[in-house]
């Protein structure tokens, strides 16, 4: 029998669009994979199944997505490709373009009704695209309903993904959205995982935010512990660690926790002048307004 034939009988009786069947990869999976969309539409009008899957479970619209493919993608789903289908590690086509950073085929994917909370027993679509460090599409999944306390029982939240791989957009991103900046797994919070990067900027934000520098994991450890002694990072957490916040930075919390993710929509209704505004949504001011030293 030829490799790209074999199967198994299929458990819902779709054999023309390949469900059910376990091969090998096909040349539906490699045309979608390497972005050749005229070659994918002839194999795809020939009648080529485009929900044939590899022995990963790795549909062509997971090849495609994982790859940034927008056009491909665009054929998949157009041909009825499954947009919520599972590979074996049961992550989404969603997951993937959100792990590659491709903006355009998150947006095709929901365009076609993708789940944005998938129930997922590993990394969400939103811990894919912090993993991947786009700041635009994490924003755009908070946007559509992600959510940001989703828990992974290796990496945490978002933001501790956000914070462990040193990708500082999308943990302001999460953070103004209204990210928890104090939840912890296993008692580990990010700015441990910032400490243990000596992220200075990480540091800063998350603090910023609220984030506590006494917390302990597991082991009893505070932040300034993993930071390394003297390095800069542990002289900012020893700092925050001996000086009080300030009154405004207090006040800043106590908005922010009120409110929580509906801080941005709440600070827009409100009749405020641009600086306070600003401060409270933790926004830089106009190079034009910042005091000289």
């Amino acid at each position: 029998m030829d490799i790209n034939t074999r199967s198994r009988p299929s458990l819902f009786g779709d054999i023309a669009h390949g469900l059910g069947f376990w091969t090998d990869r096909s040349a539906v999976h490699e045309a979608a994979a390497q972005g050749r969309s005229l070659d994918l539409q002839r194999l795809i009008q020939g009648g080529a199944p485009v929900n044939i899957v590899a022995v990963d479970s790795i549909t062509p619209l997971h090849e495609a997505c994982i790859q940034g493919q927008t056009q491909c993608v665009r054929l998949l789903l157009i041909a009825g490709a499954q947009v919520d289908a599972r590979n074996i590690d049961s992550s989404t086509p969603l997951c993937d373009a959100c792990a590659a950073g491709s903006l355009e085929c998150v947006r095709l994917l929901l365009q076609y009704g993708a789940t944005v909370n998938p129930p997922l027993f590993s990394f969400s679509p939103l811990h894919e695209a912090c993993m991947g460090g786009n700041a635009d599409c994490v924003q755009l999944m908070i946007d559509e309903g992600a959510l940001m306390e989703a828990h992974d029982c290796h990496f945490g939240t978002p933001l501790h993904v956000a914070c462990a791989r040193q990708h500082y957009d999308c943990a302001e991103v999460l953070l103004k959205a209204g990210a928890n900046v104090n939840a912890a797994k296993l008692h580990e919070t990010a700015l441990h995982h910032a400490a243990k990067v000596k992220h200075l900027g990480l540091i800063d934000l998350l603090v910023e935010f609220g984030g506590n520098v006494y917390a302990t994991d597991n082991l009893g450890k505070k932040p300034i512990y993993y930071a390394g002694t003297g390095s800069p990072a542990y002289l900012c957490l020893e700092f925050f660690e001996s000086t009080p916040l300030s009154l405004q930075q207090i006040s800043r919390l106590a908005f922010r926790r009120k409110y929580g993710s509906n801080t941005l929509k709440v600070v827009s209704q409100l009749n405020l002048p641009d600086r306070i505004r600003g401060f409270l949504c933790y926004e830089a001011p106009p190079e034009s307004q910042v005091p000289a030293l």
